[in-house]
């Protein structure tokens, strides 16, 4: 989010960080998602450093100057950062050419269309899953969506759909996984199928630029 924003870590906007918070938080909640809880935390975190920068400072200068309460929040997204590119660095490791990474992850069929001058794929994390969800979600037609199908659904029988389908099909958007699908359960299933097997490792979800179309793969040729 800081990244996507072109914010200073060192000087950060207490009120967009929260409102961006809350309103992740406010998805989740709706969609029963156990990250639910985390996002509480870091909101209220936001706002108890946002109500200590709103008040007033002390008459009498303190022997110490009292340190920026936003400061422990730079050091855990640094601590964050240095954790995610040590992992990156760690993953690139042993690869010797980008598209021997290219070569390694992605089907055959859409390897060979990549070359090494092509832009880097880039792996899709959780927060643009959600936001490519919400985007979905606020394009089909509300009143379908809102219709309760009595069927009876099973995450399993949706993951299985999702695999037979990139079995057939070898790819697929983010989107086209969820097109047809206006039962407000059965989108729902879907989604947290993808979250599942994202979290297994059957499938990998990549886009070629921030708020490029998420491709989804199956992790393991078969």
């Amino acid at each position: 989010m800081i990244k996507k924003n072109e914010i200073d870590i060192y000087n950060i906007p207490i009120a967009l960080v929260t409102e961006q918070y809350l309103q992740y938080l406010k998805m989740i909640k709706e969609l029963n998602l156990d990250l639910a809880g985390e996002y509480l935390v870091m909101a209220s975190t936001l706002i108890h450093i946002k109500s200590k920068m709103l008040l007033p400072p002390p008459e009498e200068p303190e022997e110490e100057e009292e340190e920026d309460p936003r400061a422990e929040l730079v050091r855990q997204l640094l601590e964050h950062q240095r954790f995610k590119e040590a992992a990156l660095s760690l993953k690139e490791r042993p690869l010797l050419e980008r598209d021997v990474f290219t070569r390694a992850v992605l089907p055959p069929e859409e390897a060979e269309k990549i070359t090494v001058d092509e832009e880097e794929l880039i792996e899709v994390s959780v927060f643009e899953l959600i936001e490519a969800f919400h985007r979905v979600v606020s394009q089909l037609d509300r009143k379908e969506l809102l219709e309760i199908d009595l069927e009876k659904l099973s995450l399993t029988d949706i993951i299985n759909e999702i695999m037979d389908q990139l079995s057939v099909t070898k790819s697929s958007t983010f989107e086209d996984l969820l097109k047809g699908k206006k039962d407000r359960r059965r989108v729902i299933y879907t989604f947290l199928a993808i979250l599942e097997l994202i979290k297994l490792r059957m499938i990998k979800a990549y886009q070629t630029s921030v708020f490029g179309i998420i491709r989804i793969f199956p992790a393991v040729e078969s």
